[in-house]
């Protein structure tokens, strides 16, 4: 399906544009353009990966004649650019709203006006029953492009979404942190154990984005059904593999975070098709003609549970040191520590 093509990845030198580049890049992928404001970590993957179908643009999404000057020939987005980190957007919302909503607005204009055949915009549970800035501004991006995906004819740009919940070991998430805090012999810091969190590995998120990209309709948002774990247990099972005594210490949450976080609210799980190990919420079609809703409504919004971190598959301590295993950051970090703790003994 790549066969040939150019493939735009914005935020391309962040954790999913490193494994979706990998996943493609030995394809027969004519070219990989990442897109990103990084010039020191576009200048490492270079280096790196040493590829021709590499190729590298600098800019900002937030600037729409830079995001235009990676356009041209471009065939398929994968738009990861994002500000992600939770409380930092809470101290800069605004920060939040250039990028993640303007952000957006910028590649899907630029993207309609080049042709752009499709466009997968990552999204995020904090987006579902928002209540941080974060989750607000992607919040926002999604109904930026279920809106634009109205205005274009499909069959020249589609435009689709996907949903996911944390990606495990991903930068600036919780896994590396509890590791740090064992190699430096600190207290594992947990906002409150009993908070859960979906788990999810890159290579899902990237499946995810492929699937949507196979599947998806205009304006739908694709969401992957995902188990989930207690911080604390996950904390828990961090220590266990590293066969670690480091207490856990409790220190309250953070600003704006959830104790559970929601892949799909309940107005979407009315709606939402169940393809398996994935769900399909498409783009509300009404239009501005309020008055007929008066009339009409759904029973079904009174009975429908959403979907969320707590009542989907909660992982024991043994499932969850099965799934950190199957993470290359995680074994090599085992490899470095168990080579330490030999040579110390």
């Amino acid at each position: 399906m790549f066969e040939n093509k150019i493939l735009l990845i914005t935020g391309g030198t962040g954790s999913f544009g490193h494994a979706v580049m990998e996943r493609f890049l030995n394809t027969d992928i004519k070219e990989i353009r990442i897109f990103s404001r990084d010039e020191k970590k576009q200048d490492d993957m270079r280096k790196l990966y040493k590829n021709d179908k590499l190729k590298f643009y600098l800019g900002d999404v937030r600037d729409i004649a830079s995001v235009k000057n990676a356009m041209h020939g471009v065939d398929y987005i994968f738009h990861a650019a994002a500000l992600k980190q939770v409380p930092s957007c809470e101290f800069f919302p605004m920060e939040a709203v250039k990028t993640n909503v303007i952000g957006t607005e910028n590649v899907l204009t630029a993207a309609i006006e080049y042709g752009v055949k499709k466009v997968i915009c990552l999204s995020t549970d904090k987006a579902a029953y928002p209540i941080n800035a974060m989750g607000i501004s992607k919040a926002m991006m999604e109904k930026v492009f279920v809106a634009k995906s109205k205005t274009v004819d499909s069959e020249r740009t589609l435009i689709c979404g996907t949903r996911y919940g944390n990606v495990m070991a991903s930068r600036g998430s919780v896994i590396p942190l509890f590791i740090e805090q064992i190699k430096n012999g600190q207290p594992l810091t947990v906002t409150d154990s009993n908070m859960t969190r979906f788990l999810m590995s890159l290579e899902e998120a990237v499946e995810l984005v492929v699937f949507a990209f196979q599947n998806a309709e205009a304006g739908d948002i694709m969401v992957q059904k995902s188990p989930a774990s207690t911080i604390g247990d996950l904390a828990q099972a961090v220590k266990e593999l590293f066969d670690a005594d480091n207490e856990i210490k409790v220190i309250g949450t953070r600003h704006g975070e959830k104790r559970f976080e929601t892949l799909l609210t309940r107005e979407e799980y009315v709606v939402a098709e169940d393809l398996g190990g994935f769900y399909r919420v498409p783009a509300d079609q009404r239009d501005l003609n309020y008055d007929k809703y008066f009339d009409e409504g759904s029973q079904k919004l009174s009975t429908i549970e959403e979907y969320n971190s707590d009542n989907t598959q909660i992982l024991t301590i043994g499932q969850i040191k099965e799934k950190l295993l199957e993470l290359e950051y995680v074994q090599n970090e085992l490899k470095q520590w168990n080579k330490k703790v030999h040579v110390t003994s």
